[in-house]
């Protein structure tokens, strides 16, 4: 399955993108800042990384510079999002890694034809030896990112959990 690190601090913008991918079956870890985007990147061992332009913290153009700059981490393609005003230079966004760069709202056939295009290059780099060991995808950054995955799908019923247990015991201090 894919993975996707989607990058934005628009509540509206995350939904959108998330009910997309997700209904292509699509695994999407999304953050609203860029700094959190960079310290994800390890557990998360994204396929593809959405960015928006303007981030706070870290922006688009300093995630993709980043990303380029290492080793482990530069075949991972780059789709940057920009609001409909947002005024930056394309070409810029282009030396700084962006391999494509869409307007918000997404338009889903947009999203998805981009997002497609470039997973398929990013799984070629992958099985050209980027970021394994050799041992069949099972390198640390794939392990840890399965669990990381797992983990957060399951914190929200872990949190209702922990939640209920509290109520009811403080419910019976009461």
């Amino acid at each position: 399955m894919n993975r996707i690190l989607l990058a934005d601090d628009s509540p509206q913008a995350l939904r959108l993108a998330e009910q997309i991918l997700h209904g292509q079956g699509i695994e999407v870890v999304s953050v609203t800042d860029g700094a959190i985007a960079l310290r994800r990147l390890p557990d998360v061992n994204p396929d593809l990384l959405i960015t928006d332009v303007y981030l706070p913290t870290k922006n688009g153009f300093d995630l993709a510079r980043f990303l380029k700059s290492q080793d482990e981490y530069r075949h991972i393609p780059i789709i940057f999002a920009a609001g409909p005003v947002d005024q930056f230079e394309e070409q810029d966004a282009k030396n700084a890694g962006a391999d494509l760069i869409l307007r918000k709202p997404f338009e889903a056939s947009t999203l998805l034809g981009g997002v497609q295009q470039l997973l398929e290059r990013s799984a070629a780099s992958r099985k050209d030896g980027a970021g394994t060991n050799g041992k069949a995808g099972l390198d640390r950054h794939s392990v840890r990112a399965a669990v990381t995955l797992a983990l957060d799908s399951a914190m929200p019923a872990l949190i209702d959990e922990l939640t209920e247990r509290v109520m009811l015991a403080l419910a019976g201090r009461g």
